[in-house]
This record gives structure tokens, sequence and C-alpha cells, in this order.
């Protein structure tokens, strides 16, 4: 028969180190460069696969938010317009806040479900279903 400390020391050898992290949601702070007339967020791919969302959605809240026209090409973010880094950062925040983290947990397990005409964001952690808003 294994003692306690024994069933301790295997169990934390098959515990994975990334679930002991404080932060599991570690995102990329925004690569601004701003030439001319233009923003471009060069790590903007990145972002969003680092917080599990379609690029399309962030970039549509962004232009919103942002109040600027834009389109994605390949890896970045093109906005029309100079947009400084801490404004994008705060808006990137904000779409994390309202359209990743669950409301209930407060973790980011989450997925953006469609039913019907309405849109949900449903968390894979708790089971909590909240209805967001359109952007």
């Amino acid at each position: 028969m294994k003692t306690y400390e024994k069933m301790l020391k295997e169990a934390e050898k098959k515990i994975s180190r990334d679930i002991s992290k404080e932060g599991r949601l570690e995102i990329p702070p925004p690569n601004v460069i701003i030439q001319g007339n233009r923003t471009f967020i060069t790590n903007f791919t990145d972002i969003t696969n680092s917080i599990r969302r379609d690029p399309k959605h962030l970039a549509k809240f962004l232009f919103r938010e942002l109040a600027k026209p834009g389109h994605v090409v390949g890896n970045r973010l093109v906005l029309q317009g100079k947009a400084m880094k801490n404004l994008v950062q705060n808006k990137i925040d904000a779409y994390i806040k309202e359209f990743v983290l669950c409301n209930e947990c407060n973790r980011p397990d989450t997925n953006i479900v469609k039913e019907d005409r309405l849109i949900f964001l449903k968390c894979e952690a708790c089971g909590a279903k909240q209805p967001l808003r359109r952007i």
C-alpha cells in the first residue's frame, strides 16, 4: 500500500504546469506602428489566437470602438488614421471583458454561440450562458 506522500508526489508529476499558473489568459500586447495616417497592429492574429476568437469579430469591434475604418491584411490589422497604443490596448481589454471572460466564473474558456437570431457567450467551465450585444 502506498503512503499519502508517495501518492501526492505521483500526482504532482502528472499535473500540467500550465494549470498551476495564476493567470492562464496571456495576451500579447499589441505591436502598434503608426506610419503616416495609418496604424498597423502587426501581431493581430497572435492576439486573436490567444483569446480564441475570429479575427473578423475583433476587427469589427475595434473599427467601431475606435471610429476608424480598416481591414485585415495577412496577420496584421490596418486602421485608417492614427490610434495610440494605450487606446488600442484599452479597447482590446474591453473586448476581452465583454466577449471573452465569463461573467459568472471569470474564466476565458468561452465560445460565442448563435441560437436563432440571438448571440450568447457560453462558458465551457461553469456552463453559464449570457446574451451578447451585436457589434
